[in-house]
């Protein structure tokens, strides 16, 4: 009997929550908010109050105020604004960024770019599970050193910085902070007016939200060069009309999120789902063992190719690597710069629990892996396949 399918790749992006979607219907049609929110009329004025609720909604979720919240397309735009806004903006005070080999697609590329302009880019040491240290943060940071920036949680290992801790650094020699907190919210709490950071990026989509829709935290004071021009929306930061509807579900998603009710729950079957995978042998867990978000295991099955094994639990939604850079056929970035080399990177699956995994599917998930693995060991060993007789 066919089995349904599991989807274990919240990592990638998460389903938008019924009650997400309730929200944002509000927005839509001739009877809902869907004037353009910049209007002075009536209707348009009730659109602009449905943002205004919703940034509230968000800054409340990651501690900030909410004329600190400023919204963009995701978090690859907020990123690519943190990172290329800052430096132009500051280039008098320098031309130095530093950011780690461990980044999501959307800082590196960024920081490619830079480059590219003559910027300096040095990328910061990390240890074998990819924890970045706040000594190593500052032993990088020269005189012309203008920003840091360094994920919160890594989208493919769940690794947690200790932003905080590394934001000190940064403030003690007088050095911007960026942080990437796209896999963060609803999972480990954020607290960024009282920590020592100065931009972060968010998104909905990680966070039971819909795609298209994310946000740029920046400090008081803190003086970013707008990317596009042409309206002053977003206080000419980030112009354009405002999509109200997608507004309000990022609101609406950031209001259900809360970690301390969530993350107990994410943790106990990502604990049950390793505990039945590290009873194969030689699996490894990729990644630091406790200093992790709730939601995410990147495990290695020696003597399995991670494809061959994703085909072979086809009912089971699972990611070879960062859903960023699935067309791309090379050996996940993280992974080699933690060491892993490209045999053990591309035998490598990573799993991403969600609000909406149960016990039931993560014991399918053990029991389907268990069995897929062992076969296709006995297969690459040249042994007959027993299973399919």
């Amino acid at each position: 009997m066919t089995h349904p399918e599991i989807y274990l790749d919240y990592a990638a992006t998460t389903p938008v929550d019924p009650r997400v979607i309730e929200a944002m219907v509000e927005c839509l049609g001739p009877e809902g908010d869907s004037a353009n929110p910049s209007s002075s009329h009536a209707p348009g004025r009730r659109a602009r109050e449905r943002v205004e609720e919703a940034r509230a909604q968000i800054a409340r979720r990651v501690g900030a105020a909410p004329e600190t919240i400023r919204f963009t397309s995701g978090a690859t735009e907020s990123d690519n604004l943190a990172l290329l806004g800052i430096m132009e903006a500051n280039r008098h005070r320098g031309r130095h960024l530093i950011t780690s080999r461990l980044e999501h697609k959307a800082v590196l590329d960024a920081a490619s770019a830079l480059q590219a302009q003559g910027f300096e880019v040095s990328f910061t040491e990390h240890d074998a599970d990819g924890v970045i240290s706040p000594d190593a943060v500052e032993a990088c940071i020269r005189d012309d050193t203008v920003l840091v920036s360094i994920m919160h949680v890594n989208n493919e290992t769940g690794v947690l910085q200790d932003i905080a801790a590394i934001g000190e650094r940064c403030r003690q020699r007088g050095v911007l902070l960026h942080a990437d907190a796209a896999q963060s919210t609803g999972k480990v709490p954020l607290q960024l007016d009282d920590w020592p950071v100065d931009l972060a990026s968010l998104t909905a989509h990680k966070t039971y939200g819909p795609m298209g829709i994310g946000a740029i935290y920046i400090r008081k004071g803190v003086n970013v060069q707008p990317l596009i021009h042409g309206g002053e929306q977003e206080g000419g930061l980030r112009p354009g009309t405002l999509a109200t509807h997608q507004i309000v579900g990022f609101g609406e998603a950031m209001e259900l999120a809360d970690p301390d009710l969530e993350s107990p729950r994410l943790a106990e079957r990502r604990d049950r789902l390793w505990n039945g995978l590290s009873a194969i042998g030689g699996v490894r867990l990729n990644g630091h063992p406790t200093q992790r978000s709730p939601h995410v295991l990147n495990v290695t099955f020696p003597g399995v190719q991670a494809e061959s094994l994703q085909l072979a639990v086809s009912e089971v939604a699972v990611s070879t690597g960062s859903a960023c850079n699935s067309d791309v056929p090379e050996p996940s970035h993280v992974l080699s710069a933690m060491g892993l080399s490209d045999a053990l990177a591309a035998a490598t699956l990573r799993f991403s629990v969600g609000r909406f995994t149960t016990e039931s599917e993560i014991d399918h998930v053990v029991e389907r892996m268990q069995a897929e693995v062992a076969r296709l060991r006995n297969l690459a060993r040249g042994a007959p396949d027993w299973t399919a007789a």
